[in-house]
């Protein structure tokens, strides 16, 4: 007897087309209006990360991107932060060319001063210049919410597809790094983007194949971490082909080779392009140190058909790995990296219903026959991503694992395929949960941690750098240094940021150039210079006693 429990969400299993309106009066979700709950999720999530960018101050990352990308707009030349692809810092670019910024065309420096001189040096308003640039990758975090839509609803229909979408429009990470002028956001949705059409690769190879390689292309364009997730995309382009050819088996896997050569193709091609839009004569000459990168990694790099000033980026990036970095997690300091550092954090800083979700939903994709198929495209480039940042020598935060609020939210919403009340009840109160523990902590999202480790209060004794405190507060510290309370007293700050703490009108000393004995007052430190705290920093806070915190990121003491 054929068992109920899995019953069809939709009336055509796997369909690409859209339901018929049969099929969709016997769905519970057809009685809402299915467009309206859309816009209202996104609204709430624009919401959230407009409120965001509007008042953070900019984080450690973001001044290097705005001057990089004010650079390649005004001068077309790529010149700084060949670290990362061109694309990511094209699309700031949009709002940096909207804001129309005085640009400092005899400026020289590395590209952490460039930033900086842009915001703070050049007569520009670092508060407008800053939102405009996170205007853009804000729209495109937005966009990205419609592919999980669309992806989770051809899988497990209008209700499914609601759950995935709420869940990633009320992810803290999401909405944290969503609202800021920085790359992991746009490179992890178009990772999405391209494992979406591949899926839909299965019935039209033609037209979705090419699209799948623009989106890896436009994913490795922005962020060279994306390239483990090329040989998934090819080898799931070479399935989707296969799947949707007829004939011999030999002229199949002929079929099968092409679909894969062209995701590959239309990539490199995407790579190149974002390169010519910066300069069409392909100029770069780099202004800073490239590493000799030997054995493997650099016959990898030799053999990657991308220009030099991409292979170069990729020799830095190298580099970067071979340095001794320190990490904090869960009161620990320590040299080097740990293994399991991101799975951990990821457990302290996604919501506990959204982890439950996640788990369920990538066991009913691999348990439910008919949802099956799907399971490499939602699961497999996710895996493998997390399984090579697993490797790296920076554990400095869960933004390198962004892309899996993206494609587990697609695998939550196929919970909703198992046709049990209980489970859409379960699940829509997990949803719920989530969405409340995520609005708590608004509008302070970086800092964000789930309930079980205490919330946002508590993430600064678990985790460090842009888990909690990226910079991100100066603007917030200034407002509460004006307060009545603390009117007349010496300020003694050790701020980790990239802003410029006299520009809003702080005016203090770093307590770590005299004696302890020397500072009296109030003393400020950023929450991950607190963590790594060693010698008379580390005495100061000891001998110190704390009265207030600044959006969860910054705390201040009295002495």
């Amino acid at each position: 007897m054929r068992d109920l429990r899995f019953a069809p969400a939709v009336p055509r299993p796997l369909s690409l087309s859209p339901p018929s309106p049969a099929g969709a009066t016997r769905r519970p979700a057809g009685r809402w209006p299915v467009p309206l709950l859309v816009v209202v999720l996104l609204a709430q999530m624009a919401f959230a990360m407009v409120t965001t960018a509007v008042r953070q101050t900019p984080t450690i990352d973001e001044p290097v991107y705005v001057g990089a990308a004010a650079e390649y707009t005004h001068e077309h030349r790529l010149r700084h932060n060949p670290e990362h692809p061109p694309l990511g810092k094209l699309v700031i670019g949009v709002g940096v060319a909207l804001a129309d910024p005085r640009i400092d065309p005899s400026f020289t420096g590395d590209q952490g001063r460039l930033g900086r001189h842009l915001l703070y040096e050049s007569g520009n308003d670092p508060w407008r210049l800053m939102l405009w640039a996170r205007l853009p990758v804000i729209a495109l975090t937005l966009l990205f919410g419609l592919v999980v839509f669309s992806f989770a609803r051809e899988l497990a229909g209008a209700a499914g597809a609601l759950t995935a979408l709420a869940l990633y429009c009320f992810s803290p990470d999401v909405i944290a790094h969503g609202s800021l002028a920085t790359l992991d956001v746009p490179a992890a949705g178009f990772v999405l983007t391209s494992a979406w059409l591949l899926w839909r690769a299965r019935h039209r190879p033609r037209l979705y194949v090419p699209l799948a390689g623009v989106a890896l292309g436009a994913a490795l364009a922005t962020r060279i971490s994306t390239l483990p997730a090329v040989p998934v995309c090819m080898a799931l382009g070479a399935v989707s082909v296969w799947h949707a050819s007829a004939g011999s088996r030999g002229r199949a896997l002929a079929r099968a080779v092409a679909g894969a050569g062209a995701v590959a193709l239309a990539a490199v091609a995407v790579v190149w392009a974002a390169y010519v839009m910066v300069d069409p004569r392909l100029r770069w000459a780099p202004e800073q140190h490239v590493p000799t990168v030997r054995g493997v990694r650099g016959l990898l790099v030799e053999m990657l058909p991308f220009p030099e000033a991409y292979r170069d980026g990729m020799r830095i990036q190298f580099g970067l790995e071979n340095r001794p970095w320190q990490g904090f997690l869960f009161g620990r300091l320590y040299s080097g990296s740990l293994w399991y550092y991101l799975p951990a954090a990821l457990l302290v800083k996604t919501p506990l219903g959204m982890l439950g979700l996640w788990v369920c939903g990538a066991a009913v994709v691999i348990a439910v026959r008919r949802l099956r198929p799907a399971a490499p495209y939602v699961l497999a480039a996710p895996v493998v991503l997390l399984l090579v940042a697993m490797q790296g020598a920076r554990d400095f935060g869960t933004r390198y694992a962004v892309f899996l609020p993206l494609f587990l939210a697609v695998a939550a919403g196929c919970v909703l395929v198992v046709r049990r009340l209980w489970v859409s009840g379960l699940a829509g109160a997990l949803v719920v949960f989530v969405a409340v523990s995520s609005v708590r902590t608004f509008p302070c999202y970086l800092p964000y941690s789930n309930e079980a480790f205490g919330g946002p209060v508590r993430t600064r004794e678990l985790l460090h750098d842009s888990n909690v405190d990226w910079g991100q507060d100066l603007g917030r510290l200034a407002e509460r240094l004006r307060e009545e309370r603390y009117a007349g007293e010496r300020v003694w700050l050790v701020y980790k940021g990239s802003g410029v703490p006299a520009f809003y009108g702080i005016e203090s000393a770093d307590p770590r150039r005299l004696p302890v004995g020397d500072v009296r007052g109030l003393l400020v430190v950023s929450d991950s210079a607190a963590a790594k705290a060693t010698g008379r920093l580390a005495g100061l806070i000891r001998s110190s006693r704390p009265v207030d915190d600044v959006g969860h990121s910054i705390t201040i003491y009295r002495r």
